[in-house]
């Protein structure tokens, strides 16, 4: 009887930690992903020696949407972050006689890895791609009233972030190294170069020799009840030296808004993950 208990008891055990394994294989690995979207109002300064030789400044409006996610390469160590930036400004002349109006869609991905870590910080370093569409408008020419802005560009990229008893500071900068932008000649109607066809010289390899950029961008995570709150400095300097023509945009931006960790998974991991049943499948 004692030796039939004792079997009963292995068999039992045996059972429960293979179901236990069973269990634990069903459940699909998910990498979470910080976002946040920010709102952010600063100034804008405008040269573009194709409409105005002037310098033109004035209130600029944007929106960013911001997500970093780990990834399953180089053992789990690479991050991957995405960014989308919306920004428009509202600027006039040193006279305020005349205005401009500028517009710009920005996405940047990034992958970093990390250089240097303690306990606190982080040193991360990395590349990505970078495109953009934009352009300026000035109320005051009759001729060639606007400048097209457009660029895609290959970034280098750093970042440090560090954690100091709630708050965490992140400080990122990134440069394109080499490129393609946008820029006619002088006097080069937009007419002849959309409608005639005539678009020599038009499309001009960028690099540091042409074209000079660097995005600042700081932040610091607030966690504020159950929400946690970001606030950052952005700061985009944008320049191009091409056709005898001289392009110089610059912002810089307070933005403020909410960082949130999320759960972003599909296919079959949502349909057979036991962990996290699904409300819709």
């Amino acid at each position: 009887m004692k030796k039939t208990t004792l079997l009963f008891s292995i068999w039992i055990g045996i059972l429960c930690v293979t179901v236990s394994q069973e269990n634990r294989s069903t459940i699909q690995p998910v990498s979470p992903v910080n976002q946040s979207t920010l709102f952010g109002i600063g100034k804008a300064f405008l040269n573009d020696s194709y409409l105005s030789p002037l310098r033109y400044n004035g209130i600029s409006i944007s929106l960013m949407h911001d997500r970093i996610k780990r990834t399953p390469y180089f053992s789990g160590n690479l991050l991957l972050q995405q960014q989308f930036l919306i920004q428009t400004a509202i600027t006039k002349n040193p006279t305020a006689s005349a205005s401009e109006y500028y517009g710009n869609l920005d996405y940047r991905i990034t992958g970093f890895y990390p250089l240097f870590a303690t306990s606190n910080l982080r040193l991360l370093g990395g590349g990505g791609w970078e495109a953009s569409l934009g352009g300026i408008y000035n109320v005051r020419n009759s001729n060639n009233p606007g400048s097209l802005k457009t660029s895609t560009n290959l970034n280098l990229s750093a970042m440090a972030i560090y954690n100091w008893k709630i708050f965490t500071f992140r400080w990122q900068l990134a440069t394109p190294f080499a490129g393609i932008f946008f820029s006619p000649e002088y006097g080069h109607s937009y007419y002849e170069i959309f409608t005639l066809g005539n678009n020599k010289g038009t499309l001009h390899f960028g690099s540091f020799h042409n074209q000079r950029a660097l995005r600042n961008y700081f932040s610091v995570d607030v966690p504020v009840c159950n929400v946690t709150l970001r606030a950052a400095y952005l700061g985009d300097y944008y320049n191009t030296h091409v056709n005898e023509l001289i392009t110089r945009t610059i912002s810089h931006q307070f933005m403020i808004g909410f960082a949130v960790e999320s759960l972003n998974f599909g296919g079959k991991r949502v349909r057979h993950n036991s962990s996290l049943p699904s409300a819709y499948y």
